[in-house]
């Protein structure tokens, strides 16, 4: 489900704008999230980076590799891409996060776009 964005969620949304108009498309995602913690941590957000997503199944957790790229404020999941289009796959990831790690709202962006806000989604799980 699509989402009005609180304040933190502007705050990174326009963190990440800040990224995009120096970078531009074209990169790989991992310079991407380099680029948004340096801006994060300039702004003073509070943010963890490569957060393990548990699976569990019947009751047992599971380690399947699976990383968010930021949990932000301990509230916000934000995932990247670097993609020609977003597809529901992307979306279904962020709310199958959300509902894994337990938050409520989800940040999917996707830096390969002439304009940021064309590759912006905000979720809620």
């Amino acid at each position: 489900m699509l989402a009005r964005p609180t304040v933190l969620a502007e705050t990174i949304i326009g963190s990440a704008i800040d990224v995009h108009r120096a970078l531009g498309p074209g990169l790989l995602e991992s310079a991407y999230d380099a680029c948004l913690a340096y801006e994060l941590t300039l702004r003073g957000v509070p943010f963890r980076r490569h957060v393990p997503v548990p699976v569990v199944f019947k009751g047992v957790r599971l380690d399947c590799s699976y990383r968010a790229d930021f949990i932000v404020g301990d509230d916000i999941l934000v995932e990247l891409k670097s993609v020609d289009r977003l597809l529901p796959l992307h979306q279904a990831q962020v709310i199958t996060y959300l509902k894994l790690l337990q938050l409520s709202q989800g940040l999917l962006i996707n830096f390969n776009v002439t304009r940021l806000t064309d590759g912006l989604r905000n979720l809620l799980g």
